[in-house]
């Protein structure tokens, strides 16, 4: 098990690179490591998995109902959408089949939902249902005033995005996977024998290469020599409410789509929190992660309109990420059979729901570019720590305490985390190198009161812990 965050990089040649360790990157590498024979490296800019558009997902679980039939993202998430949920059910990722609920607030809305109810017919998605004002405000009684109607999409749920992402990496690394942080790439230039990686920390080589590098995907792609699309980064904004507003909303409330996206939504988490976002404002700077204040009043405008009683709960956090928005209906999956090369680009927020279902992809686009994948094999089971609210937690399980009170000894009281599960998190496979990447492993400091309490106690375990 390899995991490099500085120093030189190996000077053999891998069998196959790829650039970017965001959900989707680690998934891929998580189905090329099922074939022992193969020499993989996973490339990431920076110093943890999933610390880009992964990070900051709406976290929903999409059965593809609103997909634009016969796309290949239509294909993909509808077949991801499976997978991941036997995945999840398997490795302990929590998930929530909440089903969600489009609201219509006008009459044009109104017209709209009989056609998005055969366009999710159309996607395989049998189950959805006209609901008229009554049903709906039966459903949730804390919905603004005004609403006309709603479909009811049963099937769509809520997940952990960060444990997803971490899952793959770390059954990935343990099958065999070289993952190498802080490595951006620089350059590459395609040679007789493969492809030269420049990076940060010196030169890669590989035979075959995989573009996973989200918003900078278009980049990659120019340098050896493509202009299929352009990035441009879509910042969503979004409000993190405290886990006191949960009893208000019951379903994922969704608005009727746009050109622009899905819109502002309002949802539970899995860890028991309600998310109301995200914008969409189209930048230039792959960098603008922040948040501001006419994004936020734009969030409570919108807000204050669907679930009105939200607006009197605290916002716990406040965080944006940035989505890779390219001007086309579908994802960039492309394969260059001549240069030994798959760009995968222009995924969205689906690509979360999609991940597995992409990997499988990807590998056979990889397999028919000529790469002798050799045999396969199923990668070792991983059990990850349950982060969903829904489910009992470490502290919560006498088995656990009586075989080590550690679990019994709460370090983050807002989130029940024990000093178990950070020891746990700074002794796995791939462990956090920040305090953020603790935080998205054991939920530490991510509560109500932000680490206030717990920030001193936690820190000194991760120092005193974290590898060096």
């Amino acid at each position: 098990m390899t995991v490099t965050a500085d120093g030189p990089l190996p000077s053999a040649p891998y069998d196959v690179a790829i650039v970017g360790a965001g959900v989707v990157g680690c998934a891929i590498a998580r189905a090329l490591a099922r074939h022992p024979r193969l020499r993989i490296a996973l490339v990431e800019a920076q110093d943890d998995v999933g610390q880009g558009t992964s990070k900051a997902n709406t976290a929903i679980l999409h059965t593809g109902f609103d997909a634009t039939p016969g796309t290949l993202e239509a294909r993909l998430v509808r077949e991801g959408y499976q997978r991941l949920g036997a995945y999840a059910a398997e490795t302990g990722i929590p998930v929530e089949r909440i089903g969600a609920l489009l609201v219509a607030w006008d009459e044009e809305q109104l017209a709209a939902l009989p056609r998005l109810a055969e366009k999710a017919e159309r996607n395989a998605c049998h189950d959805t249902a006209l609901l008229n004002p009554d049903e709906l405000y039966a459903r949730e009684p804390h919905l603004g005033p005004g609403a006309l109607g709603a479909l009811h999409v049963p099937g769509e749920s809520i997940i952990c995005p960060w444990t997803t992402t971490l899952a793959y990496a770390t059954q990935a690394v343990r099958a065999g996977t070289d993952l190498h942080l802080n490595t951006a790439v620089r350059d590459v230039t395609r040679a007789a024998d493969g492809h030269r990686l420049t990076t940060t920390r010196g030169t890669l080589h590989a035979r075959h290469l995989v573009n996973a590098a989200g918003l900078h995907a278009d980049t990659l792609d120019r340098a050896l020599g493509h202009e299929d699309f352009t990035v441009t980064p879509r910042r969503g904004q979004l409000l993190v409410y405290d886990k006191l507003a949960r009893p208000l909303v019951r379903h994922i409330l969704l608005p009727v789509p746009t050109a622009l996206g899905k819109g502002v939504l309002v949802a539970p988490t899995v860890h028991g929190n309600v998310l109301l976002g995200p914008t969409a404002e189209d930048l230039h700077d792959k960098r603008a992660t922040g948040s501001t204040a006419e994004g936020q009043a734009a969030l409570r405008d919108k807000g204050r309109r669907i679930l009105p009683a939200l607006l009197d709960e605290e916002v716990t956090a406040v965080y944006a990420g940035l989505r890779a928005a390219t001007g086309h209906e579908d994802y960039r999956i492309t394969a260059h059979p001549e240069q030994a090369y798959v760009t995968v680009g222009g995924i969205r927020s689906t690509g979360l729901t999609a991940s597995l279902a992409i990997a499988a992809h990807v590998t056979g686009l990889l397999a028919d570019a000529g790469l002798d994948l050799g045999p396969a094999s199923e990668p070792e089971p991983v059990t990850m720590p349950h982060l969903g609210e829904a489910f009992p937690r470490p502290c919560q399980r006498a088995d656990l305490i009586a075989a080590d009170p550690e679990y019994g000894t709460l370090v983050c009281h807002c989130e029940r985390v024990s000093r178990g599960e950070i020891r746990d998190a700074l002794a796995s496979t791939v462990p956090p190198r920040s305090l953020e990447g603790l935080r998205r492993r054991t939920r530490a400091r991510a509560g109500r009161c932000q680490g206030f309490y717990c920030g001193a106690a936690v820190r000194e375990l991760f120092e005193r812990g974290a590898r060096p």
